[in-house]
């Protein structure tokens, strides 16, 4: 199931219920979106004015950038969803089952894989929304610091995702990896992010 094509209400409704999916991984895939999908707009009211005729060329850019991420984040709500499933019944084979332990680390493994997939994306979203941030439309500015504050918000809650899955693996070495791609991302992403939000506070403050 698609969850990207149910209402806001309903959404968020099911993620409320002890359906096994979607969870935090699909939340921060779709609050990733949102906040890539914000810095777009700021792109969006800057093209085509006359005041940033010198910068749209790369605005352009930016925005088709987004448009990218945007899209590949949305995919990971559902895919999220499809690899999360599987290791909810992996728990549940007999302890006794000589597969349980193999089955279970490999589901564990695959459950990692989009919540690392929805970090990359939104370290490259923030990348875009630094420039809208620096180089778009000051009319729509805040609207850059907002998206800021969902991607780190995005950021944060998938890094979660992984680390609960890491602390379960018996393999210590993919743990490892897992965990240390997962954490470098999760500080440098988060430093961009605040810098984005507190230089726009800083400028829409009196």
């Amino acid at each position: 199931m698609d969850y990207t094509h149910l209402s806001c209400r309903d959404f968020v409704e099911v993620l409320a219920s002890k359906e096994p999916a979607p969870g935090g991984g699909g939340a921060a895939a779709l609050a990733g979106a949102l906040g890539t999908a914000l810095g777009n707009m700021v792109g969006s009211l800057t093209v085509g004015k006359l005041r940033y005729a010198e910068v749209e060329p790369e605005i352009l850019s930016c925005k088709e950038e987004c448009d990218a991420i945007q899209k590949a984040l949305l995919d990971c709500v559902e895919a999220d969803a499809e690899l999360f499933i599987p290791l909810s019944k992996a728990y549940s084979i007999p302890k006794e089952d000589p597969n349980r332990e193999t089955v279970l680390q490999q589901a564990t493994i695959n459950a990692c894989s989009v919540p690392m997939r929805i970090m990359e994306l939104c370290m490259r979203a923030l990348e875009q929304i630094t420039i809208f941030s620096e180089k778009g439309s000051k009319m729509a500015v805040s609207d850059a610091g907002c998206g800021a504050a969902l991607v780190k918000a995005a950021l944060q809650a998938a890094a979660l995702n992984v680390l609960i899955n890491t602390k379960s693996l018996r393999d210590e070495k993919i743990a490892e990896s897992l965990n240390n791609r997962c954490l470098t991302m999760l500080e440098e992403g988060s430093a961009a992010a605040d810098q984005i939000y507190q230089t726009v506070k800083a400028g829409l403050t009196r």
